[in-house]
């Protein structure tokens, strides 16, 4: 039996985002199946970029295929626009309008040209040795992990995307960018 994690509409996705009109209008709402930690199939949703949706798309029957369990896939839209509150939810995600620290450009997140998979158990790691989010710990033998070698991080790669967890200022286990091309 399907599980329904996410089924909202396109307007109910992007309804309070602070992004320009042309960036809004450049994404879309794809569904996507994965097995989660419950061992049922799930349904969910990622507003992303449409540039992006077939390789995604790609990427995700990959996951269903090998069974590789993802926590949930919601629009963030859900946490009230809190990649905080989202990432404390093990939620993946991708489009969250923001800029780049410190400039007025759209990050890849704030373009939906990036996605985020499994956060707790790939957090991002600080060169100072914070992780976030709070209580995530990233450990090669828990299911949902990902690392340079496995099947979903090597999916991404071949496709153009850079994995987070190949940064050299701090290792972004669950970030994947698809930059513009």
């Amino acid at each position: 039996m399907l599980k329904v994690d996410s089924n909202i509409s396109f307007e109910q996705a992007v309804a309070g985002a602070a992004a320009p009109k042309h960036i809004v209008d450049s994404l879309c709402l794809i569904d996507v199946h994965y097995w989660s930690f419950d061992d049922c199939l799930h349904q969910g949703q990622l507003l992303i970029h449409e540039d992006t949706a077939q390789d995604v798309l790609a990427i995700f029957a990959l996951i269903e295929k090998t069974r590789f369990p993802i926590g949930k896939v919601i629009p963030i839209v859900k946490y009230s626009w809190s990649d905080e509150v989202s990432m404390a939810d093990n939620n993946t995600s991708a489009f969250n309008y923001r800029t780049i620290k410190g400039t007025n450009k759209p990050s890849h997140h704030g373009t939906g040209r990036a996605l985020d998979i499994n956060p707790f158990q790939n957090p991002v790691i600080y060169s100072d040795g914070r992780i976030l989010p709070t209580g995530a710990v990233y450990d090669l033998r828990h299911k949902g992990t990902l690392f340079v070698d496995s099947p979903v991080v090597r999916e991404f790669m071949a496709r153009g995307w850079r994995w987070g967890g190949c940064f050299e200022s701090l290792r972004d286990y669950h970030h994947f960018e698809r930059p513009q091309t």
